[in-house]
């Protein structure tokens, strides 16, 4: 079950966020390959965030999901989740970190 989840400090008051939550959706799932009743999206707005010293709009995503990451797999989810936030919330690339952790692979390494 992929779960994204993505902070702001952009005021989502107004903001026509069911079009973010179903973007979101389609393309993790699309790009991951699940379905997407499995995918969780989580949105939080008004975040308290500063970014090169300053609190223009900016973002964090949290990519979490248990296999199917890959090195590619992440540069498309980047991208993606990239343009939807340029698009829907005007936050540039460039002001936008996510993180991105495949469950399975820390089960590969534990020695549990």
């Amino acid at each position: 079950m992929p779960c994204v989840q993505i902070y702001t400090n952009v005021c989502l008051d107004g903001v026509d966020t069911d079009s973010i939550f179903s973007d979101a959706t389609k393309i993790v799932s699309q790009i991951i390959g699940r379905p997407e009743q499995f995918v969780m999206v989580i949105l939080k707005g008004s975040v308290s965030i500063s970014f090169e010293k300053n609190k223009e709009p900016a973002a964090f995503a949290e990519i979490i999901a248990m296999g199917g990451i890959t090195s590619e797999v992440k540069k498309k989810l980047i991208f993606q989740l990239g343009t939807i936030l340029l698009e829907k919330l005007s936050i540039p690339r460039t002001r936008f970190f996510v993180k991105v952790f495949d469950t399975t692979m820390a089960t590969k390494y534990s020695r549990l």
